[in-house]
């Protein structure tokens, strides 16, 4: 759900310092920390609008008509993350990243948005829920990290709150997805059919089933990378505390 964390780890007890990774430049650096700034209480907003509209209507129902325009507007924003590690900014996989946001923004827009039989699905909050306390989190783990003074509570959060999270998510994902597939099969929506003068087809309902299968590979790779990510820099904080 969300792109590995930045940043390298040295041992404690080592007799020639390893070489640091160059970080981006200065100006480089206070972008990405207005950036992650703004990302984070992007999402906070979208959380207290979903509290608020909760707390108001006294239902879960139809929360997502609450905080529809700033997640499509913040989980589109995230599209610059790509462009942060296409041009080096940011020591990430662009091919990770590309994955990890991309899927989000296609099922903002391209499921959630454009099949509106599925925005009072509870799929929906369920995805929502788990992206809005995991953007938060990651965010203010980025924008800490940059200003070299990371809280261990949000070091740790990042890194345990995602074995709930992550889960949570991808089944409000597939759940949507699945939530789709008549009304999308019903409609045509985004298919192309033969003959045309391009002599191409394409069948955006069996597009979706193969996305939804393709969780299957990519889901536990994403998951235990994260756990080998929670323990590598838990345990190392860990190790370092009782030096």
């Amino acid at each position: 759900m969300s792109a590995p964390a930045m940043g390298t780890t040295k041992t404690a007890h080592s007799d020639v310092a390893p070489k640091k990774k160059r970080g981006p430049g200065a100006l480089a650096t206070a972008y990405l920390v207005i950036y992650n700034v703004v990302m984070t209480a992007g999402w906070l907003v979208i959380a207290v609008g979903l509290v608020r509209a909760y707390l108001a209507r006294g239902s879960y129902h139809g929360l997502y008509y609450s905080i529809e325009k700033p997640l499509k507007f913040f989980q589109t924003g995230a599209l610059l993350e790509v462009l942060h590690c296409a041009v080096g900014i940011v020591p990430s996989s662009v091919v990770l990243t590309g994955f990890q946001v991309l899927s989000r923004v296609f099922l903002t827009w391209a499921v959630t948005h454009s099949v509106r039989e599925v925005q009072n699905e509870d799929s929906v909050l369920l995805f929502v829920s788990a992206w809005t306390i995991t953007e938060i989190i990651r965010y203010s783990f980025y924008t800490f990290s940059l200003l070299n003074h990371l809280p261990y509570l949000i070091k740790w959060a990042r890194y345990t709150f995602f074995l709930v999270l992550y889960p949570m998510g991808v089944t409000g994902e597939l759940l949507t997805v699945y939530a789709a597939l008549p009304y999308v099969q019903k409609t045509g929506l985004y298919s192309v059919t033969l003959p045309n003068k391009y002599n191409f087809s394409f069948d955006y309902h069996t597009f979706l089933i193969l996305t939804m299968v393709s969780y299957i590979p990519l889901f536990p790779q994403l998951y235990f990378h994260m756990m080998r990510q929670r323990k590598k820099v838990l345990c190392h904080v860990e190790e370092y505390k009782t030096e």
